[in-house]
């Protein structure tokens, strides 16, 4: 009988598949092959494998008829025996093919994926960090992972599916032919009908299986929220326990219902497609017996079986052939979407004769800057400083004003729209992308630390630290001394995004690893601005020995800080509108003066913290 199609529907396309069917290009295909060349070979032997495999999968059936005939209709115990040997030798050998088709299958697969996964990651490794801020994160994934992953199915199922039945088609139509062409021509005509339940059957349980797919992605969204560790701490604090175990019992029950009807649905269709498909059979038995006993008598009984064995070989063939338009235009669409990142042209890289100097100096020139993400609302405008290596710069400014995404154009997370920023004299798009990056540190507000230990955090800014260097980094940091007190020390997990650690001690480990990879430039971003105030002057006490001894730029909130600065620039809506030391700027009576009276000098005087800058846009 034939089979009733993909699980879950999959025989049919969604609304959204049919609105956004990929056109299917001589330039798509020629990309998509263009990965199996490499494996050429071994997709020959497939070929090959498949094509010996639909051969000796059809022989038991045509044996059959010689069992009847020459075996048991003419009494003949050797040819009995002979052809039961070699139809289960046959059968024997379609399986042994059948394993190395599938081996060799599944081998292909996971070398074009392996290699389609690396491509992907160095791509995307190169993309700039404006990619990642207007992506979402779970497309990313998705694309390197589910999508990368369905090309796998692709080439063991999908490609080979057709390849596979079209031969296996092809050689039951072609024996079937040279046994009787009456009855194979009434084979090929009825065949066709029985696909007809089957797709019935399955638009009834797409309908349902969307209802259930709702019902899932509402099961994973609670999932999410509740099973999430900010999540479990909210419900918990608003004892909503009750509460949210009934939300998600409720789904749960609707999901349960779902199931059922979706496993049951179908059921009378296939009852019927079973009784059903008896009437192709009995045809040929039936147009069989007529022509052996008034017309033809050279016609055999084994003849017949073999015909009627061969039409139900032909089932699955025709019926998947039938749906596998469905699987293709969703093949098509998996490649266009993996396309479509590949395609993303990498918006900062080195240049074709990037320079890379013997030493770096840190020194910082900003040349009438600007910069937009759009063109209708620019961020910076004509930007002009410079630091001088050895000296420190502090910029302020009010929330939103620009001051990381200034800083953020120096080691080229961005690049400018308009100017041009100098590293040591030198345009940084003209710079070695390596070189420069490997001269700049960031210690950022929002710290991250990988889901391992301390020693493990440290080292990924020097992979061949000694023990005293990451000590005497801890030290420099002051961090050694919470690190002493841990029963693992340098091996004490951190938890995933360093969560089993305060901000305070978070933020010590990140300036230890800036420390080991030892740059000329050195640039705090509001590293203090969500601790309290113990933490923010244990790491106070850590950034001023460092900034009285290398070139440094500090967005900062902190009066102490901002006075040891050599310069202070003042930033507001994307403009620097101030510049100069803490006397200067407060004669002014400006913008500085503002923010001094209303943030700094409270600040010093209730020695609290006070973030100006709390929710500054990281634009």
């Amino acid at each position: 009988m034939p089979p009733m199609g993909g699980p879950r529907g999959a025989n049919y396309l969604t609304e959204e598949e049919k609105k956004n069917r990929p056109k299917v290009t001589k330039e798509l295909l020629i990309r998509i092959f263009s990965y199996m060349k490499p494996y050429w070979k071994q997709f020959g032997l497939v070929l090959i494998a498949i094509l010996f495999s639909a051969i000796l999968t059809l022989l038991p059936s045509v044996l059959t008829g010689r069992i009847i005939d020459e075996g048991l209709i003419a009494r003949s115990m050797k040819a009995l025996v002979k052809y039961i040997v070699l139809s289960l030798a046959v059968t024997l050998g379609a399986n042994i093919i059948g394993i190395l088709e599938s081996y060799l299958n599944t081998w292909i697969a996971q070398h074009i994926t392996f290699d389609m996964r690396n491509a992907m990651y160095l791509h995307l490794q190169k993309m700039s960090q404006r990619f990642f801020t207007t992506n979402n994160q779970g497309d990313i994934i998705t694309r390197m992972t589910s999508d990368i992953s369905g090309v796998q199915q692709i080439i063991t199922n999908t490609l080979t599916s057709i390849i596979s039945n079209v031969i296996t088609l092809v050689v039951a139509l072609v024996v079937m032919f040279r046994e009787n062409w009456l009855l194979a021509l009434l084979g090929v005509v009825i065949v066709p009908l029985f696909t007809i339940p089957t797709r019935t059957a399955g638009k009834t349980r797409w309908t349902i299986t969307r209802e259930s797919q709702a019902c899932s992605d509402e099961i994973n969204s609670i999932l999410n929220e509740t099973m999430s560790v900010s999540g479990q701490l909210l419900v918990k604090l608003f004892g909503m326990e009750k509460k949210e175990y009934d939300r998600y019992e409720d789904v749960n029950r609707r999901m349960i219902d779902l199931n059922i009807r979706e496993s049951m649905a179908g059921r009378w269709f296939r009852m019927a497609l079973s009784t059903f498909s008896s009437v192709g059979p009995m045809l040929i038995y039936l147009v069989g017996g007529i022509i052996m006993m008034k017309y033809d008598s050279t016609i055999t009984v084994g003849q017949i079986s073999v015909l009627v064995a061969l039409l139900g070989r032909m089932y699955g063939p025709v019926n998947q052939l039938l749906n596998i338009q469905v699987d293709w235009i969703r093949s098509m669409a998996m490649f266009t979407r993996i396309f479509e990142y590949y395609d993303m042209p990498v918006e900062i890289e080195n240049a074709p004769m990037a320079v890379t100097p013997g030493k770096a100096d840190g020194e910082v020139t900003f040349e009438h800057v600007s910069f937009h993400y759009d063109p209708e609302r620019e961020i910076l405008k004509d930007i002009n400083f410079k630091l001088e290596k050895g000296k420190c710069i502090a910029i302020v400014g009010p929330s939103g004003s620009g001051k990381s995404t200034l800083i953020n154009l120096i080691p080229r997370l961005y690049d400018v729209c308009g100017g041009k920023v100098s590293f040591d004299g030198i345009d940084v798009r003209s710079l070695d992308l390596a070189f420069l990056r490997r001269n700049i540190g960031i210690v950022s507000q929002e710290t991250y630390l990988f889901n391992g230990t301390v020693r493990d955090n440290l080292l990924y800014a020097k992979p061949d630290a000694t023990e005293e260097e990451l000590i005497e980094a801890c030290k420099q940091a002051n961090i050694y001394d919470f690190i002493q007190n841990q029963e693992d020390g340098l091996d004490t997990v951190v938890g995933n995004r360093g969560l089993k650690l305060s901000g305070g001690e978070k933020q010590r480990i990140s300036i230890a690893r800036i420390l080991l990879k030892d740059p000329v430039l050195m640039i705090f971003d509001e590293a203090t601005s969500a601790l309290d105030s113990i933490s923010e002057q244990k790491i106070q006490d850590a950034i001023e020995p460092l900034i009285a001894t290398r070139t440094s730029i500090l967005i900062a909130h902190r009066l102490s800080t901002i006075l040891a600065a050599d310069e202070i620039l003042v930033v507001k809506d994307g403009e620097i509108v101030e510049k100069g030391s803490h006397e200067e700027l407060i004669k002014q009576n400006g913008v500085y003066t503002q923010l001094y009276e209303t943030q700094f000098s409270k600040a010093v005087k209730t020695e609290d913290k006070f973030d100006y800058t709390e929710g500054e846009d990281q634009e």
